[in-house]
């Protein structure tokens, strides 16, 4: 007779040194106290603590970053599987491929590629992990170069709700693989590695532009007709902050040199004639010098200090997407509202699409903003508990204004308010992904309030490869 499930790992209980810490994530408005959280050192921990879990009917939470925006990667009484130890960045130069264990964060994995002078099209923070930037699509500043994370995973390891490893790749579960590329992380399995295309990097230039907030609609209008059509090389950001903050801000990067970049953003330039920017600024440095410039670590490595998980911080984020220009009411709203935000550090930022980004069919991987000209990002932070209501309430009704003027939402930027979310998130691709959320967890062992739910038996016959006729599924209510 076999004797019963085990956790094994490192395990932390309540009650043991170090379970506060280990139940923290970043966004601090979230606390919660699971049964026990397993760091994981290998494939079968996950294994065994899946087991473990479903023979107790314990609720599961996969954790690799902590950076959930709505905390979901923690539970009250649950078992919180964390991947963070599982950091090994392994690189194969002759094949062009590297192999990251589900652990690493952006910085490690940057580190470890550019010391063989190759890198992955990823996000900006250092401590975002790899695992949900790439399950749910990951937009950084290559990705009109290079494409989203997504578009170079290759493969995955990863063990199943029923406690199996597998693997998907091209040949062996290529369906699984396509979910993987967009679908968001804890839906179908806990990934321990995943098996990335390198890219060569060398050089890049970084731009910093800065105008007063005056400025916001001119401005706006010229990088909307600029960013998602610029050079592919291009990619780059606006930064709308609120207006006690007083300026504007656009940031990007080129694969390229600095003499290059000065004519290709000319037009930023040119367009906003009348609103002269406050400071400009244009560099050209080794390309992980930019990811700590641009990440807040400063630009020169050897100086880089690194908290595992960053410290926490109070904050409501929440998306949209722009698939096309806004006209004046539309930039008005965003005036309006950036001019009543609660304190100076509110935020919208856009993020420019296009390029790479936009030549990937929206049904080719899971991830289905493809036509999008740009995303938007609506951001509070606080400090002091008694402004988290009023910075709650700013970021929904700004959603809630923009409405009008934008369409669906980026699951990385996971928002609990958002109606419609299957669609919003997944737009066509919602009934195939609920079709592989039936082949791969039928039982809902991974569930959460935004995790996919499965098909019906009669509508999860989906050939692989092919979409799901029909609606998306009915979507329930969080558990």
């Amino acid at each position: 007779m076999s004797s019963a499930p085990r956790l094994t790992g490192r395990v932390v209980l309540p009650g043991d040194p170090g379970y506060d810490d280990a139940r923290e994530v970043h966004n601090a408005r979230f606390s919660r106290s699971p049964r026990a959280i397993v760091f994981c050192q290998d494939a079968q921990d996950v294994v065994n603590a899946i087991r473990w879990a479903t023979a107790r009917g314990a609720e599961i939470r996969a954790r690799s970053g902590r950076h959930s925006y709505e905390g979901f990667s923690v539970v009250d009484d649950g078992l919180v599987i964390d991947v963070s130890d599982l950091r090994s960045v392994r690189v194969d130069r002759e094949r062009g491929i590297a192999v990251v264990g589900a652990g690493a964060d952006l910085i490690t994995v940057y580190d470890a590629l550019w010391q063989v002078g190759v890198t992955l099209p990823a996000g900006s923070c250092p401590t975002v992990g790899i695992a949900g930037l790439t399950l749910g699509g990951g937009f950084g500043l290559l990705s009109r170069a290079l494409g989203l994370t997504c578009d170079s995973l290759l493969a995955v390891e990863m063990i199943t709700a029923g406690g199996e490893v597998v693997r998907a790749d091209a040949e062996e579960n290529p369906e699984l693989l396509w979910a993987c590329q967009g679908g968001g992380g804890g839906n179908f399995g806990i990934v321990t590695s995943f098996t990335f295309k390198t890219h060569p990097i060398s050089d890049v230039s970084i731009f910093r532009i800065s105008w007063p907030w005056a400025d916001l609609a001119r401005v706006l209008e010229a990088w909307q007709t600029f960013a998602p059509h610029a050079d592919e090389r291009l990619t780059c950001i606006l930064k709308l902050a609120a207006a006690a903050s007083g300026e504007i801000s656009c940031v990007g990067q080129l694969l390229g040199r600095g003499e290059e970049l000065r004519r290709l953003i000319q037009p930023l330039f040119s367009s906003t004639r009348g609103a002269e920017p406050s400071s400009a600024s244009i560099e050209t440095m080794p390309y992980l010098n930019a990811v700590g410039r641009l990440g807040g670590l400063g630009g020169d490595p050897e100086r880089w200090t690194v908290h595992p998980h960053q410290q926490q911080a109070s904050y409501k984020n929440t998306s949209a997407y722009a698939y096309e220009r806004f006209g004046a009411e539309a930039i008005a709203t965003l005036a309006a509202g950036l001019s009543r935000a609660p304190n100076p550090s509110c935020l919208v930022q856009l993020d420019g699409y296009g390029g790479a980004v936009g030549r990937v069919a929206p049904d080719a991987t899971a991830f289905p903003h493809r036509r999008a000209l740009w995303s938007l990002q609506y951001q509070a932070c606080w400090t002091a508990a008694a402004e988290e209501a009023e910075c709650v309430a700013w970021v929904e009704r700004l959603r809630r204004a923009m409405l009008p003027y934008v369409r669906g939402a980026y699951i990385n930027y996971v928002d609990a308010e958002v109606e419609g979310w299957l669609t919003a998130y997944y737009g066509p691709n919602a009934a195939r992904l609920a079709a592989v959320k039936a082949r791969w967890d039928p039982r809902e062992v991974l569930r959460f309030a935004r995790s996919i739910p499965p098909a019906p038996p009669e509508a999860a016959e989906v050939p692989a490869g092919g979409a799901a006729q029909g609606g998306a599924p009915d979507e329930r209510a969080a558990p």
